[in-house]
C-alpha cells in the first residue's frame, strides 16, 4: 500500500509519499492559495519520485489548509497527525511541542502516538512563528537570520508578546541603542516562555520532541530547554511530523 500525507500550513506546505520502507518527502512555500500549494506539491513528488497517481491508495491531508485539499480522500486535524508522526520519529515519546507559523501546540501522546491531551495557542501570532517573522522585519532581519543573531548577547527583556506591541517596542529599543543581537535574544526567550508556560500547565514530559518551523531555531530550542529543564529532540525532519503522521494514518485504514 502507497500512501501520501499532505500537510497545508500557513507558511510551508509539505508532502510525505511512504511506500514500504521508503519515505519521500517534499516541502514548498504554501502561497496565497493552500488548495493549490496541495495540488503543486502532491505532482512535484509523484513526478520526481516516478509515481503515477493511480498507484497511490491513500491521500490524507492536514494542517489549517486541509479543508480546502479536495485531492484528499481523508482530513485529519493536526494535533493527531503530528502525535502520529512525533511517535515515529522518536519511539518512546511522550509529549510534541509543535511551533509553526500560525499556532503553538503541545501534546501528551501514549507509545503508539494515540493523543492523550494537548493545549493550543491559536488565537493570537503570540508564540509562533508569525511573531519572529514580524518581529524580524521590525529589524530590517529575514526571519531565517534570527539563530544567528542571538548567539553571545545576553537577552533583553521584552515586556509585549502581542505581535503588534511587541513591534513597537522593538523600535523603541533600537532608538535606545540597544544591539539587534540582545533584542533577537530577547524574542527568543520570549517565545520560549510562552510555550514553556503551555507546557507547564499540562505537566511536562521525559522525552519532548520538538517539531515546527520554528523547531529550526537553534536559539529557541536553547532557551525552550532552559525554561523547562530538559533536553528537546529535534528530529532532522522536524518540518515533516504532521504530513507524516498523515501519511502513516492513510496506511492504517
Amino acid at each position: 500500500m502507497i500512501a501520501v500525507g499532505i500537510d497545508a500550513g500557513s507558511t510551508a506546505t509539505k508532502a510525505v509519499l511512504i511506500d514500504g520502507d521508503k519515505i519521500k518527502a517534499l516541502i514548498r512555500p504554501t502561497g496565497w492559495s493552500p488548495r493549490q500549494a496541495g495540488r503543486d506539491i502532491y505532482a512535484e513528488l509523484l513526478n520526481r519520485e516516478g509515481y503515477s497517481a493511480k498507484q497511490i491508495d491513500k491521500i490524507v491531508a492536514t494542517g489549517y489548509g486541509r479543508i480546502a485539499l479536495d485531492l484528499a480522500q481523508q482530513k485529519v486535524t493536526e494535533i493527531t497527525c503530528h502525535a502520529k508522526g512525533a511517535a515515529f520519529l522518536l519511539p518512546g515519546a511522550d509529549m510534541v511541542i509543535d511551533v509553526g507559523g500560525q499556532d503553538s501546540k503541545v501534546i501528551k501522546i501514549d507509545p503508539k502516538g494515540k493523543v492523550l491531551d494537548f493545549a493550543m495557542n491559536d488565537k493570537c501570532a503570540a508564540g509562533t512563528g508569525r511573531f519572529l517573522q514580524v518581529t524580524a522585519a521590525a529589524l530590517g532581519l529575514d526571519v531565517s537570520e534570527l539563530p544567528e543573531f542571538s548567539q553571545v548577547e545576553k537577552p533583553v527583556n521584552i515586556n509585549n508578546i502581542c505581535t503588534v506591541f511587541a513591534e513597537s517596542e522593538i523600535i523603541g529599543l533600537l532608538a535606545q541603542g540597544i544591539k539587534k543581537e540582545a533584542i533577537v535574544a530577547g524574542l527568543h526567550l520570549a517565545v520560549a516562555k510562552r510555550v514553556a508556560a503551555m507546557v507547564k500547565r499540562m505537566s511536562s514530559g521525559k522525552q519532548i520532541v520538538f517539531t515546527g518551523g520554528v523547531a529550526l531555531n537553534h536559539s529557541v530550542q536553547k532557551y525552550l530547554e532552559q525554561e523547562l529543564g530538559t533536553k528537546l529532540y529535534v528530529p532532522k525532519y522536524c518540518q515533516l511530523a504532521g504530513a507524516l503522521g498523515a501519511a502513516l494514518l492513510g496506511l492504517e485504514v
